[in-house]
């Protein structure tokens, strides 16, 4: 068969089974079991297929997604997601300070956990429900909240820059480095946003927060978890000291003693953690193991070489290419959460951007941000529908689509500053090298 044929084959018979409801995992084996086994006979394919897998539930970086995974349930089922919430709100005495200490928390959550989801669940299942107590408008506390979350995506440690720099062969450390600065000015958009629409409407932002402070150890005890963790695991990563699954080693036994001594860890929390841990490694499990069948069959005809050549051969812009394919990923997004289109699409898509001329860093900076617009977009974003979950009676999810709305301006505005401005994400691995 032509390599067309196969791609056109491929992508139909995916949509046509996640369109009838089947998981992405056995949709993504269903779609490429047919060609496997026109290459393969039946025997040889179970195989080839057993080879694949095993080589993916054994591969030493992938430890890491686990390990941090854990990491951020520990912090989720313990106080000091909360403790931090808590001490931002009532330790800053200014107007809207329930609204920039959700950034801050946020933030903060994102410099240990690499989980978009995890970070809004852990802030949002504190700060949501005393935002609404406290009178701030609906749709701008679900927003803060919901967008809130993606600083955990962006700001390392990063999930999906771990996908992405296993599926492209990229240097994890140097992506991590790559997400600071953007990171950076992503919190400083968002709390320019909530700066702006404090002012432009007044009563949606009290007066001021009558907040009870936090007992002085408990704010230790909480800073310190975050501070230290986030320092051990950056540190080690950008100096060489450890590889990222080794820092998430030790980060996640360093979070199991400071949570469990000073941060109100509980027995069942613990094993709640765990069995968090386990069910999102068996999603994401599935999905590796299927994403190497349909990629096998993917790289056997060529598709990505194919692909690159054709489109290579138009004497297209590098930023035509570009932008056809950020706004192909935008609307994907809108239908398929990150970490499938990422084994989906990103075989394909790299040697792409590579062959244009793209250095592959810093589109793995691009990359991020796009998929933090995908769990904002509707019909599939998934915070949208995790913070709505937090306060049903209180919340739609209109409404936290609508407070949504400025803080997805802003991902586009740091997507076109990091197209205009590339330095942004390459300066500071630039400089660490």
């Amino acid at each position: 068969m032509e390599w067309y044929t196969v791609a056109i084959g491929l992508f139909a018979l995916l949509m046509l089974l996640v369109s009838i409801g089947v998981p992405i995992p056995f949709a993504l084996a269903g779609a490429a079991l047919p060609f496997l086994w026109s290459i393969q006979s039946f025997s040889t394919s179970v195989v080839s297929s057993e080879l694949q897998l095993w080589g993916v539930w054994f591969n030493y970086i992938l430890l890491a997604i686990p390990l941090f995974v854990f990491l951020g349930e520990l912090i989720g089922r313990s106080r000091v997601g909360s403790d931090l919430y808590r001490f931002l709100h009532s330790g800053v005495n200014v107007r809207g300070a329930a609204a920039y200490g959700s950034i801050g928390a946020c933030a903060g959550f994102g410099a240990v956990s690499g989980s978009s989801m995890v970070g809004s669940l852990t802030i949002g299942g504190v700060a949501l429900k005393e935002m609404l107590h406290l009178k701030y408008d609906r749709r701008l506390a679900s927003g803060i909240l919901a967008a809130g979350g993606t600083l955990s995506v962006l700001i390392p440690p990063s999930l999906i820059m771990i996908y992405y720099g296993i599926v492209t062969d990229q240097s994890i450390g140097n992506l991590f480095i790559a997400g600071i600065i953007p990171g950076i000015i992503l919190t400083s958009m968002f709390v320019i946003i909530v700066l702006v629409w404090s002012r432009l409407h007044r009563s949606h932002v009290p007066d001021s927060d009558n907040a009870t402070k936090l007992p002085r150890k408990r704010i230790i005890a909480a800073l310190t978890t975050i501070g230290l963790i986030g320092f051990i695991i950056i540190a080690s990563i950008y100096t060489g000291l450890a590889t990222p699954t080794e820092a998430a080693a030790v980060a996640a036994v360093i979070t199991f003693v400071l949570t469990a001594c000073f941060g109100g860890l509980t027995f069942s929390g613990f094993v709640e953690a765990l069995k968090r841990t386990m069910l999102t490694m068996g999603y994401v499990g599935l999905l590796l193991s299927a994403g190497t069948l349909f990629g096998f069959v993917v790289t056997y005809y060529r598709i990505p070489d194919e692909l690159t050549s054709l489109i290579t051969s138009m004497g297209l812009s590098p930023y035509v290419i570009l932008a056809v394919v950020i706004v192909a990923y935008i609307l994907l997004g809108m239908f398929l959460e990150p970490v499938s289109m990422t084994f989906i699409t990103l075989p394909t898509i790299f040697p792409l951007i590579h062959a244009a001329g793209f250095d592959l860093i810093w589109f793995g900076v691009v990359y991020t941000v796009i998929m933090e617009i995908a769990v904002l977009t509707p019909p599939v974003g998934l915070n949208l529908y995790v913070i709505q979950g937090l306060a049903k009676d209180d919340v739609s999810v209109g409404d936290v689509i609508v407070g949504s709305l400025p803080f997805i301006g802003a991902l586009v505005l740091l997507v076109l500053a990091l197209l205009v401005v590339p330095e942004i994400a390459l300066w500071l691995p630039e400089i660490m090298s």
